[in-house]
C-alpha cells in the first residue's frame, strides 16, 4: 500500500499554512481514495408493442372461405380479417380489434352452419335410402 500523501493545498497556492483539518482531510483522501457515491440507478425499459396481441383471423376466414363457405359468410369474414390486418399495419389497434371482432363471429357462424350442413348432407340421404327399402 502507497502511503504518499497528495497535497490539494498547497501552501504557496493558498497564501496561508495549512491547518490540521485540511493535512487531516488530505490523510483520509490519500487513503480511503476518491469518494465512493453510489452510482446513480439505471433502468431498462422496453416498450413491447400490442400488436401482437389483436389476432387478425386471416387463415380461419381463409379455411372458412374455400372449405364452408355457407351464404358467403367465410368470404365476408376473409374480408375483414384483411381489413383487420391492415388497421393493425397502421396503428389502428381500435380499428383492428372491431374488424377483428367482426370476423371471428362470421367464421363462428360460417363453422356452425358448415357442420349442420355436413351433418345434413350426410343424414337426408341415409334416410332416403333406407325410406326406398
Amino acid at each position: 500500500m502507497n502511503h504518499t500523501v497528495q497535497t490539494f493545498f498547497t501552501p504557496a497556492s493558498t497564501d496561508c499554512p495549512p491547518n490540521y483539518e485540511m493535512l487531516k482531510e488530505e490523510h483520509e483522501v490519500a487513503m480511503l481514495g476518491a469518494p465512493h457515491n453510489p452510482p446513480p440507478p439505471t433502468s431498462t425499459v422496453i416498450h413491447i408493442r400490442s400488436e401482437t396481441s389483436v389476432p387478425d383471423h386471416v387463415v380461419w376466414s381463409l379455411f372458412s372461405t374455400l372449405f364452408m363457405n355457407s351464404r358467403c359468410l367465410g368470404f365476408i369474414a376473409f374480408a375483414y380479417s384483411v381489413k383487420s390486418r391492415n388497421r393493425k399495419m397502421v396503428g389502428d389497434l381500435t380499428g383492428a380489434q372491431a374488424y377483428a371482432s367482426t370476423a371471428k363471429c362470421l367464421n363462428v357462424w360460417a363453422l356452425i352452419l358448415g357442420i349442420i350442413m355436413t351433418i345434413l348432407l350426410i343424414i337426408i340421404p341415409i334416410l332416403i335410402l333406407q325410406a326406398y327399402q
